[in-house]
């Protein structure tokens, strides 16, 4: 009972909340973080996939490479940026970018590698642009393992940019290790809950776009079918 009024006491004092150091800032911080590394990864790992799918010379092998990131540990490739580079934001953005491509890119290039041939050939037929096939027939039958491999690395991604406060930056992995530096159980559990509350709300957000982008599509190949 203790641990839990001690948390909520945390949760409740309003000096926690704002400043420079408080819970809107951290969160903030974290968001920025999730964004610029997810939006970077996708800008290489869906391009990418969608080459390696439709060329597939050197598929497996250019996967496999990005792959390995999933091995490393994410610590490891911070302090190893920070060898190269030195204490720059850079180099947190670096490491959870190495990790957050591997699930994109790997089903970008499954989604669009499994939408079946006689389609594509049907499509062909039917004298529809390579651009038009992508955009009415592939992205459509994969988006939901493209989206499922986004999804994947924006958890991934809240959860390990924690790592940033390992490097001396913001985020709300600050609690976890300020919290730890100060012996402050409740502040390491608060920040741990913030975490966890940003991936569960992410989480359901995303499931929502994908439902409506899921349905966008089936009514528009409804109406195409009916015509």
């Amino acid at each position: 009972m203790n641990m839990i009024a001690g948390v909520y006491l945390w949760f409740s004092l309003p000096d926690n909340w704002l400043g420079e150091n408080g819970i809107l800032t951290r969160l903030v911080e974290h968001i920025y973080y999730v964004s610029l590394s997810l939006v970077i990864a996708c800008a290489i790992a869906l391009p990418l996939g969608v080459l390696l799918a439709n060329y597939r010379k050197g598929a497996q092998v250019a996967i496999g490479l990005f792959n390995i990131g999933r091995a490393l540990p994410s610590l490891g490739i911070v302090i190893l940026a920070i060898m190269l580079i030195g204490y720059e934001t850079s180099t947190v953005i670096i490491a959870l970018v190495t990790m957050s491509i591997p699930p994109i890119l790997t089903n970008t290039y499954v989604g669009i590698d499994q939408v079946d041939s006689s389609l594509k050939q049907a499509a062909r037929s039917m004298g529809m642009r390579r651009g038009q096939m992508f955009f009415q027939l592939e992205l459509p039958l994969a988006f939901p393992l493209i989206f499922s491999g986004f999804r994947s690395a924006l958890v991934q991604l809240i959860a390990t940019a924690t790592i940033a406060a390992y490097a001396g930056f913001g985020g709300l992995g600050r609690f976890l290790i300020d919290g730890l530096g100060r012996n402050d159980t409740p502040q390491i559990i608060g920040g741990a809950l913030m975490v966890s509350a940003l991936a569960i709300v992410s989480e359901w957000v995303c499931s929502m776009i994908e439902a409506f982008m899921v349905r966008k599509w089936r009514a528009g190949k409804l109406e195409l079918s009916a015509t």
